[in-house]
């Protein structure tokens, strides 16, 4: 396939239709990097855009997942149950090119590749802006889902996510930190580092993270 293309593809799921948007390069891949959106956005966020614009030319193919609450154009994200229900039934469609798969995701997308990854055979989970804890609620935390994960795990973290700042994470975490980032990884106009650079900072750790795994 040329360098730069892109397809979409419908999945059927119990929970409604996903859609897959596949990102691939000349280059010949070594990973599938399956990545879905938040509770509150879609595939257009940000990181999810930096991703798939830099790995597949590094030799990733990247695998933007939108679940079918988003497709059917609803605003508010079912339960968690369904949330795994879509992204399991979608599973086969994302090992189809017969290479490693990489369960990952943004905030709820996150949490949903943390919560299934082991059971559908990850080879490891991406974790952006992972919801460590609701705002404000750090006594909630979720840190058992990041660890119950199981697997060789990279967590992505605004250094002003009001969700779970990066030193509030378990001792151990592999972390990368995006200075002054929020949830969406938006940085003050006064921290003086522009969106270009923020976007660096997570797709070379992600390539370099994937680089250690890949080769």
């Amino acid at each position: 396939m040329s360098t730069g293309a892109m397809e979409t593809e419908t999945v059927a799921t119990p929970a409604g239709d996903a859609r897959i948007t596949w990102h691939r390069d000349a280059t010949p891949a070594r990973a599938v990097v399956a990545v879905s959106h938040g509770a509150g956005g879609g595939i257009e966020a940000r990181d999810l855009r930096a991703l798939a614009a830099a790995l597949p030319a590094r030799g990733y193919t990247v695998a933007l997942v939108e679940q079918p609450w988003r497709v059917a154009g609803k605003k508010l994200a079912p339960a968690p149950k369904t949330l795994d229900t879509g992204w399991t039934a979608l599973w086969p469609a994302l090992e189809k090119p017969g290479l490693p798969v990489v369960a990952g995701g943004r905030s709820a997308g996150a949490r949903v590749a943390c919560r299934t990854a082991r059971e559908l055979g990850a080879h490891a989970v991406l974790a952006l802006s992972f919801p460590l804890h609701p705002p404000g609620r750090p006594e909630k935390s979720r840190a058992d889902e990041l660890t119950g994960a199981g697997l060789p795990t990279l967590v992505v973290q605004g250094g002003r996510d009001p969700f779970g700042r990066p030193e509030e994470f378990p001792p151990g975490t592999e972390i990368t930190e995006v200075a002054h980032g929020d949830h969406g990884f938006a940085v003050p106009k006064k921290a003086g580092v522009g969106e270009a650079e923020s976007m660096a900072v997570i797709t070379d750790a992600v390539a370099a993270w994937l680089d250690g795994m890949f080769g």
